[in-house]
Formats: C-alpha cells, sequence, structure tokens
C-alpha cells in the first residue's frame, strides 16, 4: 500500500511538472529614438523610425536566422525602449511653440503605449534617457516628459501590463511568463554621486537602485527567476561611475541576472563584470531605432538574440548644417547571440 500511494504520488508530481508552462518569452529591444519635429535645424530621422516600427510589426510572421537558432519567430510579447525618446527635451520655440510636446507626440503616434492605439502592433515599455529632460516640476516649458511617463505609468498597471510601480512613478516592473523585467530609466542608483561634472538635476536617477531592491526582494526572492534590467545607461558613462556599478553588482547578487539592457552609447553585445568578479552579466546595448532593434528571446535554458539592422543608410551633409539620411530598403542581421542562460551567480564558460 505504501508503494502504491509513493508511486501515486511520484506520478502526480510528474504530471504537474509536465503541465507546468515552459519559459519562453520573446521581445523587441529598441532605444534612442530621438524624434525631432520635421523642421529641426539639423533635420531629423523620423522616417527611419518609421520603418523600424513596421518591420518589428512584420516580426512575429518571420524566421530567426540560422545563426541563432533559426524557426518561426512567433509570439512577441512587446517592446522595451530605454531612453531618449525625444532628442530635446525641455525646449520652446517661437510663437510659444512647446518643443518636446511636439517630438513626444511623434513618438506616442509611432510607438503608441499597449499595441492598439499606435502604429506599433505590440505593447510598449518605455523609460527616459538624458535627452528627455529634467524632472517633472523642474522643466522650464510647460512640458515634462517624465510627467507623461507617469500617466502611462498609471495607464499600464490599470491595465495589468506591469504590476509594480515606485512611490514616485517613475520606475515600474513586471512579470513574462517567470522573467522579471524591471524599466530604471536613466541609471540604477539612487542619486548623483558628489563631484561630478554634469547636471545633478537632469542626471538624477531618482531612488531607480532602491526600487529595484525592494521589487525583486518582493518578486523575486529566492527563486532562482531570471531577471532582466533595463536603463538608458551602461557600463560605459562617466555620470554613473564605478562605484555606482559595484553597487548595482553587490545588490544584484542574490539574483540571477540574464540580461541587461541599455541604449545611449550605441549598439552592440558584450559581458560585464565588476574587475576581479568571475560572475559576468549578458549585456545588450539596444542604441538607436533608426538603425533598428534587438530581436531577444528566452527559454528554459538559453538566451538567443540578434540584431535587425538597416543596410545602405547613408548621410549627406547640407549647406545648411542639416542632414539629410538615405537607406537602401534593404534589411540584414547582425551580432548573433545564442548561449546558455545564465545560472544563479556561477561563473560560467561560453560554449
Amino acid at each position: 500500500m505504501n508503494i502504491r500511494r509513493i508511486l501515486s504520488f511520484g506520478l502526480g508530481l510528474l504530471a504537474l511538472v509536465a503541465a507546468a508552462p515552459a519559459r519562453d518569452v520573446t521581445f523587441i529591444a529598441t532605444s534612442d529614438t530621438h524624434y525631432r519635429q520635421p523642421d529641426h535645424r539639423l533635420g531629423h530621422h523620423n522616417d527611419l523610425n518609421r520603418a523600424t516600427v513596421d518591420e518589428i510589426n512584420r516580426m512575429s510572421d518571420a524566421e530567426w536566422p540560422a545563426a541563432p537558432g533559426g524557426g518561426p519567430v512567433g509570439r512577441i510579447r512587446g517592446v522595451v525602449v530605454p531612453g531618449d525618446l525625444i532628442d530635446d527635451g525641455d525646449m520652446a520655440g517661437p510663437g510659444g511653440r512647446v518643443i518636446a510636446r511636439e517630438q513626444f507626440e511623434l513618438f506616442v503616434a509611432d510607438f503608441g503605449l499597449d499595441g492598439a492605439d499606435g502604429r506599433i502592433r505590440l505593447p510598449v515599455f518605455e523609460g527616459w534617457g538624458n535627452h528627455d529632460g529634467p524632472p517633472e516640476g523642474r522643466e522650464k516649458h510647460g512640458f515634462s516628459l517624465q510627467g507623461e511617463l507617469k500617466k502611462r505609468n498609471r495607464i499600464r498597471l490599470q491595465r495589468g501590463l506591469i504590476d509594480s510601480v515606485s512611490s514616485n512613478g517613475l520606475h515600474y516592473a513586471w512579470t513574462w511568463d517567470d522573467v522579471r523585467f524591471v524599466m530604471l530609466n536613466l541609471y540604477p542608483a539612487d542619486r548623483q554621486r558628489e563631484g561630478l561634472r554634469y547636471s545633478p538635476v537632469w542626471h538624477d536617477p531618482q531612488g531607480s537602485l532602491s526600487f529595484l531592491k525592494s521589487d525583486l526582494a518582493a518578486k523575486v526572492g529566492s527563486s532562482g527567476r531570471p531577471v532582466v534590467l533595463l536603463s538608458h545607461c551602461g557600463f560605459d558613462t562617466d555620470w554613473w561611475t564605478k562605484d555606482d556599478w559595484r553597487d548595482l553588482y553587490e545588490a544584484m547578487r542574490p539574483y540571477r541576472i540574464a540580461l541587461f539592457l541599455y541604449g545611449h552609447s550605441g549598439t552592440g553585445v558584450l559581458s560585464w563584470a565588476p574587475e576581479g568578479e568571475p560572475a559576468r552579466w549578458d549585456c545588450i546595448n539596444d542604441g538607436q531605432t533608426e538603425k533598428g532593434f534587438f530581436l531577444i528571446r528566452i527559454t528554459d535554458d538559453r538566451l538567443r538574440a540578434v540584431m535587425r539592422v538597416k543596410k545602405g543608410v547613408t548621410a549627406t551633409k547640407l549647406p545648411d548644417g542639416s542632414f539629410r539620411k538615405e537607406w537602401s530598403g534593404e534589411w540584414e542581421w547582425k551580432w548573433p547571440v545564442d548561449r546558455p542562460l545564465r545560472t544563479l551567480a556561477a561563473p560560467e564558460s561560453r560554449p
């Protein structure tokens, strides 16, 4: 009888394991959209951004290239956009024009919020960067992008797109399958360190590290679930210092950092750890929406990613100092990633 019970219990556990949903999260990452009003003195790349949005819309029916595994792309959960949504975050023009508002309206028209209210057909999760203006209440020209982000976060929370928002309304988090995503905006720290030469108003991270620590303690704990961090700046920006980087790394030791996504300084794929630390993080710098976007997939045991990038873009400087950008209309794949998903805190060698 005892043997029968044991067998029955074991079969029940196997059934539960078999019924548990597999981790399979595919999403898009791009940043630094830098929308400009059409008559910007240096020209604009809004049309290139829109071409990127249109290509994102085609991805659900596309195929992965062979390098990161091939096969159908399938369901895409959403698009993350960590910062520099607009080019001039607190600027006015002649006749009472509020340039920052005009630029943000261009972003919203293309990216929307929930996949049904903009050109893009996927939910969008954006943050703010150094071009997007000062904290709400510190703006000079009647428009605050950070104020708009707070409104959008309230809508996301009401619609169940996210489940956690910081007390200041800026930083937020959500879960796809069992993967925790945390949007940390400018960079993951609580305040700018003393002695830096950059504006302490525009470059104030506004408590993002404290939000990150409290959110993961509440939502991830000791589960070992993968975590994806998103911020505008990465480990190559000198107003976010090596001491800040070390503070973040130490705070994240209990957690399984599957990926750190950021923009600001270009585009590329790398791994990072503070000097002397063997456990490295996988990082993707997803900058410049005018160039393209990253397609990323996290499964039970692997991280796969590749950039979809425009081919043959040229920029011509005109006599008035503005730029005209032209594109051949072709796309290509670049920077494929296909590696085992990193474990909790153990150093790993690449396959």
